[in-house]
């Protein structure tokens, strides 16, 4: 490739997204690196990454279901001040049933009291990987890098709009419907799902 003056994309080097409450973390590490879940609603994993256009920062904070990898919820706002929008999406389009537990660092975002509240209410358990390690949240952090890898980093953004919409046809159109995962037996998380929920004589989650 050398000699052909190609190269392979390289991974950059990122600023933080993780803005942590100095002493204060709510929650213990629930999943402890288990991220294959039996059923769909059982875990979901969150994070936090942030993508420039031209006009500036936007953020992408996504809630991925852990058994079938698809992204059940997501958001891109200005800035990485605290959101619920990714996690109410998540909500409003599963309905999961009590039990379910929402996996994440442990950033400003996920310590928040109304994100505490709101997760109880819903019957929700909260779970925090613990500092500086990565593979305790590496489904999360493995989408993120997928998409920078096969959307981001192949063009410039001049507006945040056109952002948005490359990232809503990535993930909505793209990744959930058709992208093939080694890990689903070659099928897209929607086949994955769908597979799932024809199995005859399985009692399934919401």
């Amino acid at each position: 490739m050398r000699e052909a003056e190609l190269s392979g994309l390289v991974p950059r080097r990122r600023g933080r997204t993780t803005i942590r409450v100095p002493g204060v973390r709510v929650a213990d590490d629930l999943v402890e690196r288990q991220f294959r879940p039996t059923a769909p609603n059982v875990l979901w994993v969150a994070d936090i990454t942030y993508f420039r256009s031209w006009e500036g920062w936007l953020y992408l904070a996504a809630v991925e279901d852990a058994f079938s990898r698809r992204i059940v919820g997501w958001s891109m706002p200005i800035t990485c001040a605290k959101n619920s929008s990714p996690w109410r999406m998540a909500v409003d389009r599963r309905q999961p049933a009590p039990g379910l537990i929402h996996h994440s660092d442990q950033g400003g975002q996920f310590v928040s009291l109304g994100f505490g509240q709101a997760c109880t209410k819903a019957g929700i358990a909260r779970s925090m990987r613990s500092r500086g390690d990565c593979w305790d949240n590496a489904v999360a952090e493995s989408f993120l890098a997928t998409l920078e890898k096969e959307l981001i980093r192949r063009q410039s953004w001049p507006t945040r709009a056109a952002l948005r919409t490359a990232v809503f046809e990535y993930i909505e159109i793209f990744y959930n419907a058709t992208r093939r995962h080694s890990t689903l037996g070659m099928l897209s998380p929607a086949q994955f799902e769908t597979m799932y929920l024809s199995e005859p004589r399985r009692t399934h989650n919401n």
